[in-house]
C-alpha cells in the first residue's frame, strides 16, 4: 500500500496533478484499475501536503451491473459515491447496432461523466490509466493511425474547464492486478459485448509476444515517451523507471 501510494505521489508531483483545494472526481467503472486508483487517492489524502476533496462517480451504462460492492468500499474509505444512470449500452448495441461501438461509447461516457462533474462543481477528474495503458495507446496510435501520440498525464479540457489527471502512470498493470486481489476489492465483471475483442486487446497480445524476446520493451517505449518527449510527457521531478511488483 505504501509503495504504491509512493508511486502515485511521485507521478502527482512530477506532473503537478493536484493542488490544495482541488475537488477531484474519480471515474469508477467497477473495474480493477479505477478501484485501485480510488483506494490509493483516498489513502494519499492522509499525508499529502495539499488537501483535496475526493468523490467517486460511476456512469451506469445500462448493462444491469450491481454497484453495491463499490458503494460499500466507498463507505469504508469515507468517499462520497454517485451513480449516474444512462442507457448508453442499449442505444449503441440494441438500437443503433454499431459494428464498431468503442469510439461512440467512449464519447457518450465522457459526455455523461463531464456533465455530472460540472453539476457537482469538481475541477478535476482522475482516471485509472496505468503504465501499460500508456504503452498500448502509443503503439495503437503508431500502428493503426500512423501517428506518434498518446494521451497526456494531465489534460486540460478547454470546453468544460475540467482537468483530467492520470496518477497511476508509474504503476504496471500486473501490480494493479495483484493489489486488487490482495485488497479484496469488489471488482465487477465487464459485461460489454465487445470486451477483449478490441484493437487494444490486439496490441496487448502483440506486446506480450514481443516481450518474450525483448523483456524491457515496455520500459524502453515508456522512457522514450518521456525523453523525446511527447507533448506534456516530460516529468518535472527526478523520475526513476518503476519496476513491476509481484
Amino acid at each position: 500500500m505504501q509503495k504504491l501510494m509512493g508511486l502515485v505521489r511521485r507521478c502527482v508531483d512530477d506532473y503537478h496533478m493536484i493542488e490544495a483545494g482541488d475537488k477531484i472526481a474519480v471515474g469508477v467503472s467497477g473495474g480493477k484499475d479505477s478501484l485501485v486508483l480510488l483506494v490509493l487517492l483516498a489513502g494519499l489524502r492522509e499525508y499529502f501536503d495539499k488537501p483535496y476533496e475526493l468523490e467517486a462517480i460511476t456512469i451506469d451504462m445500462g448493462l444491469g451491473m450491481d454497484y453495491s460492492g463499490v458503494q460499500a468500499l466507498c463507505d469504508r474509505l469515507e468517499v462520497p459515491y454517485t451513480i449516474v444512470e444512462t442507457q448508453i449500452a442499449p442505444i449503441i448495441f440494441d438500437h443503433r447496432k454499431e459494428k464498431n461501438p468503442c469510439s461512440m461509447c467512449a464519447k457518450m461516457r465522457r459526455g455523461a461523466l463531464n456533465q455530472a462533474i460540472l453539476e457537482k462543481g469538481f475541477n478535476k477528474l482522475a482516471l485509472g490509466h496505468h503504465y501499460d495503458d500508456a504503452v498500448e495507446t502509443f503503439l495503437m496510435s503508431l500502428i493503426f493511425e500512423g501517428r506518434i501520440s498518446c494521451f497526456q498525464p494531465v489534460t486540460n479540457l478547454d470546453r468544460t474547464g475540467i482537468i483530467q489527471i492520470r496518477p497511476m502512470l508509474y504503476i504496471h498493470e500486473r501490480t494493479v492486478d495483484n493489489f486488487a486481489v490482495r485488497q479484496n476489492l469488489p471488482v465487477l465483471e465487464n459485461r460489454c459485448p465487445v470486451d477483449k475483442t478490441t484493437k487494444r486487446a490486439e496490441i496487448k497480445e502483440l506486446i506480450y509476444t514481443l516481450s518474450q524476446t525483448y523483456p524491457d520493451l515496455k520500459e524502453r517505449i515508456f522512457g522514450a515517451m518521456q525523453r523525446f518527449p511527447l507533448p506534456e510527457w516530460e516529468p518535472q521531478g527526478r523520475y526513476k523507471r518503476p519496476k513491476e511488483q509481484e
